[in-house]
């Protein structure tokens, strides 16, 4: 059992570490310009607001699109004022075409400093428990969230090495513990160990590698629109009809309902991360960008036996 006083050694690490990076001597930001950088999901959310940000910043942006014919990918053209640093191409991350076309692409047109960063942050989230989903959702969610992030890192790997750039990957405190939504906890779980793995190697390389870890930011990037009880309960097999019944599927609804609600509407604060990652002289290996109770919620997860944090977490959903 801990003891109060590697607790309090723990928090004052944690309080000293921020100071180190910014005690570096000598230590200067990135130069932006002639510097590229690709980012996967810009058609809304943290990837429209980030491929903006850096383009305001001077970098030559890749900005990938699910959907280049779409309304964000319009709008993203529009706002970034035209053709110029700002490229927006089509990159289905779960098409190994695609990515080698992005890396065409970038190929063809590099600044005179080069390949710089990738930013890894398509994804896609849903709810339920884990029955009443099929395994057709976990392939296609295994396929975009952690696949998806691992096909264009490796697509990318040679040029990262050769420039000694930046991969920024996004994570989720979800990734620590779960609350109806498993199946993205366990990609975020999951992309979370690749970039651990990741980030040793790339150090004799020069390649740096970062993590972002929001915490509820769902009202901002839409990423989970609100969920249906309907349609939850329409779509679950007769086995799982058998167990459950529609109140109970509508109450887990409109718990999880209530916790994207709460969600922050100011995606900047992510954005602002992530430049960090791409721009500080000494980047950090991980961001959480959460309020404090979800930043509380984490260290109970990962400072507390497994029981106590299943406690914590059924009494939330009994409430």
């Amino acid at each position: 059992m801990w003891t109060a006083a590697p607790l309090l050694l723990l928090l004052l690490l944690l309080l000293l570490l921020p100071l180190a990076r910014l005690c570096r001597p000598g230590a200067t930001r990135v130069e932006p310009a002639g510097r590229a950088v690709l980012i996967t999901g810009c058609d809304s959310g943290f990837g429209h607001l980030l491929a903006l940000r850096l383009h305001r910043l001077g970098f030559t942006v890749f900005a990938g699109c699910l959907c280049p014919g779409g309304d964000g990918a319009r709008r993203l053209q529009r706002e970034a004022g035209g053709a110029g640093r700002l490229r927006v191409l089509r990159l289905d991350v779960t098409r190994a075409r695609d990515v080698r076309a992005a890396k065409e692409l970038v190929l063809s047109h590099l600044p005179e400093r080069g390949f710089w960063g990738l930013v890894n942050n398509a994804g896609i989230s849903t709810f339920g428990e884990t029955g009443w989903l099929p395994m057709e959702t976990y392939e296609k969610f295994a396929d975009v969230n952690l696949l998806g992030s691992i096909r264009t890192t490796l697509a990318f790997l040679p040029l990262l090495r050769k420039y000694k750039g930046r991969i920024v990957f996004m994570s989720s405190i979800i990734a620590y513990f779960t609350l109806g939504n498993g199946i993205y906890s366990m990609t975020k779980a999951a992309i979370e160990k690749f970039c651990d793995a990741l980030r040793l190697e790339m150090k004799k390389f020069g390649v740096q590698v970062c993590i972002i870890q929001p915490g509820n930011y769902a009202p901002s990037t839409k990423i989970q629109p609100p969920v249906s009880a309907e349609e939850i309960w329409s779509e679950l097999s007769e086995e799982e009809k058998a167990v459950y019944n529609k109140e109970y599927v509508q109450e887990r609804a409109n718990f999880f309902n209530s916790i994207l609600s709460e969600g922050s509407t100011n995606g900047s604060e992510v954005v602002d991360a992530m430049v960090d990652a791409l721009t500080s002289p000494a980047p950090k290996a991980r961001y959480m960008v959460a309020k404090l109770k979800e930043k509380a919620l984490v260290f109970v997860c990962a400072l507390f036996p497994t029981v106590v944090m299943d406690s914590v977490l059924s009494y939330a959903l009994s409430k």
